[in-house]
């Protein structure tokens, strides 16, 4: 299909961009930074955005914040797992919003955002993690949002939060 050859190709260019490959994003926490200094800096420029819509139909976003306590727990697939679902979610509010924002603004961020959540979503289904328990599909808590801006608030709260422990996680083993 033509939609996931440009996925696909895009997903390529962007790890040559940075040559990213998944064993040094993760031992290199660098660009774990990068990415957050680049969330923070998305979140900013729309929120500098005149007249972003408010979206008529709510974007469901996951809820994510955690118990750092309650991360060390799980199995690194279930994080895995669990931020694959944050980041379904976030890919789809974007789809969504890009439908309401026409702004040139607003467009260009949710764009950016979308190819940035789009990239760590394909990047973790690349990472082939040590077959345990099987989950169960996605059930991640979410809230309803009508303000474009919290698409970026909660994409930064990932990258910040869930992801680059994720990636502290992975290091241990990957980085030696």
């Amino acid at each position: 299909s033509l939609p996931g050859l440009l996925l696909l190709t895009s997903f390529l260019l962007h790890m040559e961009d940075s040559h990213a490959s998944p064993t040094r994003l993760v031992c290199d926490n660098r660009l774990i930074q990068k990415y957050i200094g680049e969330a923070k800096d998305m979140e900013k420029r729309t929120g500098q955005c005149p007249a972003l819509p408010t979206l008529s139909c709510p974007a469901v976003l996951p809820l994510v914040d955690f118990s750092l306590q309650q991360w060390k727990s799980k199995s690194n697939e279930t994080k895995r797992q669990e931020i694959l679902c944050d980041l379904a979610l976030v890919v789809g509010a974007v789809v969504e919003a890009q439908g309401h924002v026409t702004l040139e603004c607003g467009a260009r961020q949710l764009s950016q955002l979308y190819q940035h959540a789009n990239f760590f979503f394909l990047l973790l289904q690349t990472f082939s993690l040590k077959a345990g328990p099987q989950e169960p599909g996605c059930s991640p808590r979410t809230m309803e949002q009508t303000h474009v801006t919290s698409i970026f608030l909660t994409y930064r709260k990932l990258v910040q939060g869930k992801l680059r422990f994720f990636f502290h996680d992975l290091a241990k083993d990957l980085c030696k």
